[in-house]
């Protein structure tokens, strides 16, 4: 799983007795090198299907990490865009990788361009549930996170995307299909969260990270209770499972 680039053992050993913040700062300078990033056949995926909802000037990548989601956004949007996570560490990650210029916490300032046109990127280091941004932004997306967060927790995360968009703007995210009951991932997903609850219920601080709270219907319920409407869009490129629907799918959700 684990290039030999990637963390050791112990590192990751460190990294899962840390919080979460903690833990992605330890993490951050060996992240791209495991199987934790988003992969780029998802990335792309993602831009194929959210090209035709735009055209889009500004866009939002709510807890971004090392800027996998930025690179959607740069491809996607025409005039800025804006990179948010409270781990330093990965954001510095992240500003390595893009190689961006512009300078932190400044995301109203004109947009600047980056390498071949591209627009330029402002990194926020900030709590997704208390985002300090203005609803400037066209489309908002996120990628891998939502496991960080309680089911309690969601609400209010996706009220705060919400107002960070403006009218007619989109969240959009992807949302793998549940593996099937009693497959290999289904217990290894089982077994990763059961063995993260044992660990919250004997350490501290605390380190969230689950897989299996994030069930799509109770999803498109909390959007719409942040003021969403929504619709779910086949990522067939993706591969379709045995009964022929889609292996993953995009969540859009739109502002009033």
């Amino acid at each position: 799983m684990f290039t030999p680039e990637g963390p050791t053992l112990r590192e990751l050993a460190v990294q899962a007795l840390s919080s979460v913040e903690h833990g992605y700062d330890l993490l951050a300078p060996k992240f791209d090198r495991t199987p934790f990033r988003t992969p780029d056949t998802l990335l792309d995926a993602v831009v194929h299907a959210a090209g035709p909802l735009g055209p889009f000037g500004t866009g939002l990548d709510i807890c971004c990490g090392t800027g996998a989601g930025v690179g959607v956004l740069r491809r996607l949007c025409d005039e800025r865009v804006v990179g948010v996570d409270f781990s330093a560490g990965m954001l510095a990650a992240a500003k390595d990788a893009t190689g961006s210029a512009v300078p932190d916490d400044v995301p109203d300032a004109p947009g600047a361009r980056g390498p071949r046109g591209a627009p330029a990127v402002h990194w926020v280091r900030a709590d997704a549930r208390a985002l300090p941004l203005a609803p400037v932004f066209d489309l908002a997306v996120s990628f891998g996170a939502f496991g960080h967060f309680l089911p309690a927790e969601r609400p209010a995360l996706f009220a705060q995307a919400r107002a960070a968009l403006r009218p007619g703007g989109l969240f959009v995210f992807p949302v793998p299909a549940p593996p099937r009951v009693g497959s290999k991932l289904y217990w290894a997903l089982w077994g990763f969260d059961t063995a993260m609850r044992l660990r919250n219920l004997v350490w501290r601080p605390p380190f969230v990270m689950y897989y299996r709270t994030f069930r799509l219907p109770e999803v498109l319920d909390e959007l719409a209770g942040a003021g969403f409407t929504t619709s779910v869009l086949p990522l067939s490129g993706l591969g379709l499972r045995p009964d022929g629907s889609p292996r993953c799918a995009l969540v859009v959700a739109r502002t009033a």
